[in-house]
């Protein structure tokens, strides 16, 4: 239990697992509606309290957790009219748990601080599964004292908390971590689309990269959908994922950094994101990328 209020923004299918670990680990906790008032509902109905706007859940919170869309939001939320900014005291801490574009991160770190408010980047690892277990993967960048006094509260949501650096190391980090799992999507779904035109159906595929080296967490969940077509296996959609892999493409622009399996990857959900499927599900690439090929993935 913590004396600490805290403030959580950002309600969607990560963020209400968090908030609901938040409040019923003993933490005093702030919400505000956006897209999902049934959340905030729940929340409520646990014990959290509601504020209107980010000014007023500065003017209340000692520590705010921030769990949005991308960098734009991150900005909205904290500098916008009625943001953060307008209601911040002397000593507020601010997490963005969101995968957010290090520069803007950097930029508004600078800002805070001049105002005496502190920025964290903390992004994720996991799914809402996770999110709800309180077992969330957490990559942070903060400076050693700040690390060591939030530590405890996102250990409330967080079974791996790894300090990462200073502040900006978080979400360079996690954009590193997207690459590499967006990559494996799109690698599964090309070798899949492949194996589908040879004879190689999508129940073989499995049935050898299971039981070999290759499987991982992020596999499993990807074929949970090819296989077993469960839509919700990773609700994570095609507009966020293509989002990710416009942060790490201008992270390699602003160092000079070669990026040219990144720019595949990207143009692999561009493409899907520009045939109206933004909003399906990561492990849905692999009926997109097997259309492309004229074949349609089957057991």
């Amino acid at each position: 239990m913590s004396n600490r209020t805290v403030g959580f923004i950002g309600l969607g299918f990560m963020g209400e697992g968090m908030a609901t670990n938040l409040v019923t680990k003993g933490n005093p906790l702030l919400v505000m509606a956006n897209r999902r008032r049934e959340a905030v509902e729940r929340l409520l109905a646990l014990g959290a309290s509601e504020v209107k706007t980010p000014a007023e859940m500065a003017r209340g919170a000692d520590v705010i957790f921030l769990c949005v869309t991308g960098s734009r939001d991150v900005e909205q939320v904290i500098e916008g009219k009625d943001g953060i900014l307008a209601g911040a005291r002397k000593g507020l801490i601010v997490v963005d748990c969101s995968t957010a574009e290090p520069t803007s991160t950097l930029r508004l770190a600078g800002r805070m601080e001049a105002q005496g408010v502190t920025l964290v980047d903390a992004p994720l690892g996991g799914t809402p599964a996770n999110a709800a277990a309180g077992t969330l993967q957490a990559l942070v960048g903060a400076s050693d004292e700040v690390f060591a006094s939030l530590e405890p509260l996102i250990a409330c949501w967080a079974a791996t908390i790894v300090h990462v650096g200073p502040v900006g190391a978080g979400h360079k980090m996690k954009l590193l971590n997207n690459f590499l799992s967006l990559g494996y999507a799109a690698l599964y779904s090309e070798a899949l689309a492949l194996g589908q035109k040879v004879g190689i159906t999508p129940d073989t595929f499995h049935s050898v990269i299971s039981k070999g080296r290759m499987r991982c967490g992020f596999y499993d969940t990807f074929m949970n959908y090819v296989i077993d077509r469960n839509e919700n296996a990773h609700p994570f959609t095609i507009s966020n994922a293509y989002k990710d892999l416009r942060y790490l493409a201008l992270m390699a622009d602003s160092v000079g950094a070669v990026n040219t399996l990144g720019e595949s990857v990207k143009n692999n959900f561009a493409a899907m994101a520009a045939s109206g499927q933004a909003e399906k599900f990561v492990p849905m690439i692999s009926d997109f990328i097997a259309a492309q090929n004229g074949t349609k993935l089957k057991g």
